[in-house]
């Protein structure tokens, strides 16, 4: 089973391109998710999570996905490679995302969006993924 579930807040707002083959829209961005425990007279670290996500996700992360914004992720770990023109060989980790939320303590409009709007998409799209939370106008984030 390959199965990642992350919080963590954006490091920049997600960058779009389309796929040259179908024109499929893919939003890129990463994440920066804090470790769990901290050392003794250390800070907090993080570690700094790319992630891609396609189609109809990827739209709603390009639309509604801000640098700093925390956010809740659960998808799949993918690895890819390729050989440059040089020659040379990259690898990369990533995580496709399935799912995306909202995991904001406070519901802040800076697009001048209602945050109405918000709370009723984000409930629909938990019932449709038959997750064990439902919100309403009036819950939190369940993360």
């Amino acid at each position: 089973m390959n199965k990642v579930i992350l919080m963590g807040r954006l490091t920049r707002d997600p960058e779009v391109r389309y796929t040259q083959t179908n024109n499929t829209l893919v939003a890129n961005f990463s994440l920066a998710v804090n470790r769990r425990f901290v050392r003794q007279g250390e800070e907090r670290q993080a570690d700094f999570i790319n992630i891609v996500a396609w189609g109809k996700q990827g739209e709603f992360c390009s639309k509604y996905f801000k640098k700093g914004q925390q956010v809740g992720i659960i998808g799949r770990i993918q690895t890819r490679n390729w050989d440059d023109d040089k020659g040379q060989r990259h690898y990369v980790t990533e995580v496709v995302a399935e799912e995306a939320y909202f995991a904001d303590s406070r519901r802040g409009d800076s697009d001048g969006i209602a945050s109405g709007n918000f709370e009723n998409t984000f409930g629909a799209e938990v019932a449709e993924a038959g997750s064990e939370f439902e919100l309403t106008s009036n819950d939190d984030l369940p993360f």
